[in-house]
């Protein structure tokens, strides 16, 4: 029997399970509407492109992304992990060439989870994910106290991070910084004491109260601080030409995709394995959900937008509020859509103070401080991946502190893979045996050669490599050096088993 294709009504009525799914969804997606609307403007303004372009990524990640398979609960849109590696590429290509290289970033995520790569995500280090938002963190806190301040930040990481007393100088020294800076510092406070409010106080999430309250206080009182720029949605649209496009061809714009892709892959990935703990709903798809990003990030190209990613924050405020399908992440798109919209002029009351504010606050917790210290006491070798990771995104940049990051995961496990044991066993008469276990490769090979070279060269010596698990090349080779040395002097040849 022949059926009718779906109709987008029907399309829609089948998100939601039932009306009670569809009241609980409903509520969560304004929930997670209140809670998206401050950070994708935030996220937008530190990234040096308009503020229109952080919640036209946000209606991409609710609408598109929303209503594609992968994750049912979590939520996608401009995030803090990506706003220092977005204003870097802002600087050295231009706001034109933005949405080609989040277009072609999103044609690499839909490769990758066609090839079903998304699972592979689950094998990235933790500790070098962790460093990277960690490094990404510092770098973000540092540039935003300066935008508290209603001053301009310098360029590079190390800048920033040094330039800090004379920004206290600055700051102290200039009535409307240190204006802008207490507007700004009182968004943190309002952020940081929020929670301790009554549960009915605490409707209204956090970072629109700071918000609110700041651009009340800045109308009410009159101050003279710096306000969002609004060009309107349209206007805002940065549609990729030619010439933007040309740019993927150079060295530098190849590194930048591969970063948008890699990092935001990434990010989606663990904050998925995370929102599935959250609930008890349907597991994550990780290769649909990839594709899924990829989907977004091509039409966030297509429209010279930011790159997305899942963001935890957003995710957990959707499941606590009570989320039970897709419809709600696909709402607050909506709603995105409609204040965008209906209401573009109210952006430009918002102190741009109160949103770097907003976005200090959201940064320290990408700083894991405590599981730094705890790490420390149970895994040294990760937490230094951690900390070394952080250390050169600051020094370097994102992706050579990436690379550098991943590099020293790989020689750690190398290093703790590689454990050879060697054990001599003398009864004082006939021959020597040494008995060797483990892996032997390159890495041991001066504790390996130490150990034999120790041994008696006057006395026969039978060699048992049955044990080892691993013998590479290296250590073959020198094994095969040491016996004729030790039997190049009239010694009994060393007698050797092996069982590799």
């Amino acid at each position: 029997m022949h059926q009718s294709p779906a109709s987008p009504l029907d399309r829609a009525r089948s998100l939601f399970r039932s009306p009670g799914d569809a009241r609980h969804d409903l509520a969560a997606s304004v929930v997670v509407f209140l809670v998206a609307l401050p950070l994708c403007v935030g996220v937008a303004v530190a990234s040096g492109v308009p503020a229109e372009l952080g919640l036209i990524t946000g209606i991409v990640g609710g609408i598109v992304t929303g209503l594609l398979p992968g994750s049912s609960l979590q939520v996608s849109g401009p995030a803090a992990g990506l706003t220092v590696l977005v204003f870097e590429a802002v600087q050295e290509f231009g706001i034109a060439a933005l949405g080609a290289l989040v277009f072609a970033a999103g044609i690499l995520q839909l490769a990758m989870g066609a090839l079903r790569l998304g699972r592979f995500f689950r094998a990235i280090s933790v500790a070098v994910v962790e460093g990277m938002l960690a490094g990404i963190g510092l770098v973000l806190i540092a540039g935003q106290l300066y935008a508290m301040a209603d001053l301009e930040a310098p360029a590079s990481g190390l800048g920033k991070i040094a330039g800090l007393p004379g920004l206290l100088t600055d700051i102290v020294g200039s009535g409307r910084a240190l204006t802008a800076f207490g507007l700004g510092a009182g968004s943190v406070a309002v952020l940081v004491l929020w929670r301790r409010l009554p549960a009915k106080a605490r409707v209204v999430p956090a970072p629109l109260a700071a918000v609110a309250l700041a651009t009340g206080a800045s109308l009410l009182f009159s101050l003279p601080v710096a306000t969002v720029e609004v060009q309107g949605l349209v206007e805002a649209v940065q549609l990729p030409d030619a010439a933007a496009f040309g740019e993927l061809a150079g060295v530098g714009a190849i590194g930048t995709v591969l970063a948008f892709a890699l990092i935001a892959s990434a990010e989606s990935l663990f904050s998925a394995a995370a929102v599935d703990r959250l609930h008890d709903g349907p597991r994550t798809s990780y290769d649909k959900e990839l594709m899924a990003q990829g989907a977004g990030n091509t039409v966030c190209g297509l429209l010279g937008a930011l790159p997305m990613t899942a963001v935890i924050v957003r995710s957990a405020a959707n499941v606590q509020a009570g989320a039970r399908t897709k419809a709600s992440r696909v709402l607050h798109g909506v709603w995105l859509l409609l204040f965008a919209a209906l209401l573009p002029a109210a952006l430009g009351l918002i102190p741009v103070a109160a949103l770097a504010g907003v976005l200090v606050h959201a940064s320290c917790k990408l700083v894991p401080v405590r599981q730094l210290a705890q790490l420390w006491r149970e895994h040294r070798g990760e937490a230094v991946v951690l900390a070394v990771t952080a250390v050169a995104i600051v020094s370097v940049s994102m992706f050579e502190g990436v690379l550098i990051g991943l590099a020293l995961a790989v020689i750690k496990t190398a290093w703790e893979t590689s454990h050879v044991h060697v054990e001599v066993v003398d009864k004082g008469a006939g021959p020597i045996r040494a008995h060797l276990s483990g892996n032997a490769t390159f890495l041991r090979l001066p504790k390996l050669l130490d150990a034999l070279e120790a041994l008696p060269q006057d006395r026969p010596i039978e060699l048992d490599l049955t044990g080892l698990r691993h013998l590479d090349h290296a250590c073959r080779t020198s094994l095969e050096n040491w016996a004729a040395r030790h039997s190049s002097d009239g010694t009994e040849p060393v007698k050797v088993a092996s069982g590799i």
